[in-house]
């Protein structure tokens, strides 16, 4: 049971005195706290992440010097939303455990707490496992309902795009989604641990020749997976229009200071 608010006594309004002796009626503090927790609520964010704050998000002096640039991008992003991003997101990439989601996670709840932004995290993975569940015939959510909170926040954080091994349902839901929100010039923040590169059948689609072909896809079976060819080409460049990509680099927090240990 929530606690009752002792400057206004639980009512919501509180009385004021004025510099001329009258008095006055006006919104307690704790009308805007509370609005703000159920907008935090509705951002759905895991328990594990709720921690992630831009505060908690530590840079130090032995720091890669992208993460730095990161943060700093971050509390740009802040000052400039809604009017001067004009609808525009951020695209973290970066190797595994260098902290993207916590600074994703961290922008969002400042998002919502600065600028009063209406946020949603969402699970890659477990966006596309509730889609498919929708179609189960024994379920009664449909996949519009699953979607629709999706198409419509302010601000989206779509985490770990491309996890998904790619298939023509993978790319024409990611299609769907990010569609929808360039058109609806909604923000969508990104983090992925695929590299922003084209995917191999672009490169592969300048070799005329057989020979040349052959030798490109030997490369591609060879060289690391891009986010080209986890969410397809043209989403890709779809992804260059719709946000500012921030690079991140540095060691991987979880093998080092985050990993699981007992007290």
């Amino acid at each position: 049971m929530a606690e009752t608010c002792i400057k206004c006594d639980g009512m919501g309004m509180r009385v004021i005195k004025r510099a001329d002796g009258s008095s006055a009626a006006e919104p307690c503090e704790c009308q805007q706290e509370r609005r703000i927790s159920r907008l935090i609520e509705r951002a759905r964010i895991p328990p594990r992440y709720r921690h992630c704050t831009l505060q908690s998000f530590e840079v130090g002096r032995h720091s890669h010097e992208s993460l730095r640039a990161a943060f700093l991008m971050a509390d740009r992003f802040i000052t400039a939303f809604p009017l001067e991003t004009e609808g525009k997101g951020l695209l973290f990439t970066g190797s595994m455990g260098v902290g993207k989601t916590h600074l994703a996670v961290g922008l969002l709840l400042a998002l919502i707490t600065e600028r009063g932004a209406q946020g949603l995290f969402c699970d890659y993975r477990e966006l596309l496992k509730q889609i498919q569940e929708s179609y189960n015939p024994s379920t009664h959510i449909t996949e519009l309902q699953v979607l629709q909170p999706v198409f419509d926040a302010e601000v989206l954080l779509l985490d770990d795009l491309g996890y998904i091994r790619p298939t023509e349902w993978v790319w024409d839901t990611v299609a769907l989604i990010l569609n929808a929100r360039y058109n609806a010039r909604r923000t969508t923040l990104i983090t992925t641990n695929y590299p922003n590169l084209p995917a191999a059948g672009a490169q592969m689609g300048k070799e005329s020749s057989p020979m040349g072909r052959e030798r490109r896809m030997a490369e591609a079976a060879l060289r690391e997976e891009t986010l080209g060819d986890r969410i397809g080409e043209r989403m890709r460049s779809r992804l260059l229009e719709m946000c500012v990509e921030v690079r991140m680099e540095g060691q991987d927090l979880r093998q080092t200071v985050k990993r699981a240990r007992f007290s």
